[in-house]
């Protein structure tokens, strides 16, 4: 039996996992990773792979009860256990969306921990909840393996101080009402990567990572720390995303509370599922679908997407008091060349210099040789991170 760490990100419809071998350091390349898709959907599907690319599973699930959630959870408990022969499960990582002002570190899970982590759930009402209900499962499934958590918010606790705070009366800034960021763990990565792209002195310089998604955000950082961020309290400040908003007047919402009669549940909805790329489109959330649409409403939010990724990439670059490098990851910016390109052209002010062909081939340095700003894309990988935390606190 080889030792192993697994990694569990559990999202709002979809759960990620993956299988690291137990070493030091951890290899980034997993020996096993898989995902489960469109849970709470009309079809929910499997997907796993071993580290060579070969599949191992490729099947739709049939989740009974009213809870698709948990039980997803604990169908994937189950196909772990008919799978990990030869492999003997040292720890579990788990991501956690919210660790508020309490954890800036990854933490070993014990009951306490995580009644605390229950409290965030109003910070993180989409996430944190499907977060907890995976630790559950796998601490029932697996109670003599140490579990750990690392917190999208704790790559952002390194903040200044008033780029955190909202112009709001003290009595609730003091309940913990600030701006706390995400995306940490992609952004952690990101910036562990960028000394062997950019040389150790260019990479910690004055960086913006923008981690472009169906979740979408971006991070100014200097000496590869977070200095700013576009999310704020919760996930839905900033960047036009998927099917959030993104940045909104606070206005608009009262309007609708008082003449559209819509209460907190129907905004939630509003701004968490119906909005972004979906609600601008009216067709797709997905960007490769708006790419491929001749049909205005898809160009319209796809140039709404582009501009607001320009008006961040200015904010962010007045705060760091200028830009060295721009770097794209997540499944839009690594895969979109359309919107780097169209977001880029706009950015010649800043001194950036676009390599067309560089980017229609997805190349990592898409910037041209004379740019003052360089201009990357660098695939992420959350689920490296989750597993190299987990074995420095083992």
């Amino acid at each position: 039996m080889t030792d192993a760490l697994l990694t569990l990100n559990a999202g709002s419809s979809s759960i990620k996992f993956a299988l690291f071998r137990r070493a030091a350091p951890v290899p980034q390349q997993p020996e096993l990773v898989g995902q489960i898709d469109g849970i709470g959907a009309a079809r929910t599907h499997l997907k796993a792979q071993d580290g060579s690319g070969r599949v191992l599973d490729d099947a739709d699930l049939a989740l009974a009860g009213d809870q698709p959630h948990r039980a997803a959870l604990v169908q994937l408990v189950r196909w772990l256990q008919e799978h990990e022969a030869g492999w003997r499960i040292a720890g579990v990582g788990h991501r956690v969306v919210h660790g508020a002002q309490d954890y800036s570190q990854p933490i070993r899970l014990d009951d306490a921990h995580i009644a605390r982590l229950r409290e965030f759930i109003p910070l993180a009402p989409l996430h944190q909840p499907h977060n907890l209900a995976g630790i559950e499962a796998l601490r029932a499934a697996l109670p003599d393996v140490p579990h750990v958590a690392c917190f999208d918010t704790a790559f952002h606790r390194t903040q200044p101080a008033i780029a955190q705070l909202f112009a709001l009366p003290r009595r609730i800034t003091a309940q913990g009402v600030r701006r706390y960021g995400f995306h940490g763990l992609s952004y952690e990565y990101i910036a562990d990567a960028l000394p062997r792209h950019l040389g150790a002195e260019r990479a910690d310089g004055r960086v913006i990572v923008a981690h472009l998604g169906n979740g979408a955000s971006m991070c100014g950082m200097v000496g590869r720390r977070s200095q700013a961020t576009t999310m704020g309290f919760t996930a839905l400040e900033g960047l036009m995303m998927g099917t959030r908003t993104g940045a909104l007047d606070p206005g608009v919402l009262l309007y609708l509370m008082d003449y559209d009669g819509m209460d907190a549940k129907a905004l939630t909805r509003l701004l968490y599922k119906e909005s972004g790329l979906l609600g601008v489109s009216g067709i797709s959330q997905d960007m490769r679908e708006l790419l491929a649409s001749d049909r205005p409403e898809a160009k319209e939010a796809v140039d709404l997407f582009c501009y607001r990724i320009v008006r961040e990439i200015g904010s962010l670059a007045a705060a760091l008091g200028g830009l060295d490098a721009l770097v794209f990851t997540g499944g839009i910016g690594e895969h979109a060349a359309p919107v780097r390109a169209q977001a880029c052209r706009q950015l010649g002010w800043l001194g950036l210099e676009l390599d067309a062909a560089a980017n229609a081939a997805d190349a990592t340095r898409i910037s041209t040789a004379a740019s003052r700003v360089s201009a990357l894309v660098l695939p992420t990988n959350e689920e490296w991170m989750l597993a190299r935390h987990t074995a420095a606190l083992l």
